[in-house]
């Protein structure tokens, strides 16, 4: 007779644990880096469309969103050390205002600095047809699907979606 209770009890504790560990959403939660910058929010990144992939376009193969951002170089995407120039349309004004990009691996769903030196960059005039444009150099931490994020005036600007295979 001991034994019923006992078993009851052992029931009830093992399915308050199973209860309290289980994830209700199924979604990780996505964890910043404490030196990201503080206007880069968590829902930004639940809002990417990872079905809207960075396109060709233009004469000089500038690959992402046309009129919106792209880059020249991510045509040759690489795990070490290259250079991509963005370009974005839209922008008044560019001399004065910071691109920050932002990193996002669809399968691990970490953030990453892809920036060599820094989160941000400052942002040049006009070139290849783009409203401002900047070079720099980008350090892909790992291979996958990515998605780009891009700021200015500390608020998204557009979301470029890469594969990054070597």
């Amino acid at each position: 007779m001991k034994r019923i209770p006992m078993i009851f009890v052992l029931l009830c504790a093992l399915f308050v644990m199973v209860a309290c560990t289980s994830d209700a959403t199924g979604e990780k939660e996505i964890v910043l880096p404490d030196d990201i910058p503080e206007f880069v929010q968590e829902s930004d990144f639940k809002q990417i469309d990872w079905e809207k992939k960075a396109v060709e376009f233009g004469e000089r193969g500038i690959i992402g969103n046309e009129n919106k951002s792209g880059v020249i170089g991510a045509d040759m995407p690489s795990l070490n050390v290259q250079k991509w120039m963005w370009h974005l349309w839209g922008i008044k004004n560019p001399g004065n205002k910071k691109l920050t990009i932002v990193g996002f691996h669809k399968e691990t769903e970490k953030v990453h600095q892809i920036l060599k030196d820094s989160w941000t960059t400052g942002l040049a005039g006009p070139n290849n047809g783009a409203d401002a444009h900047t070079p720099s150099s980008v350090k892909i931490p790992e291979s996958g699907e990515w998605a780009i994020l891009l700021y200015t005036d500390d608020t998204l600007f557009d979301t470029l979606i890469y594969q990054i295979n070597e």
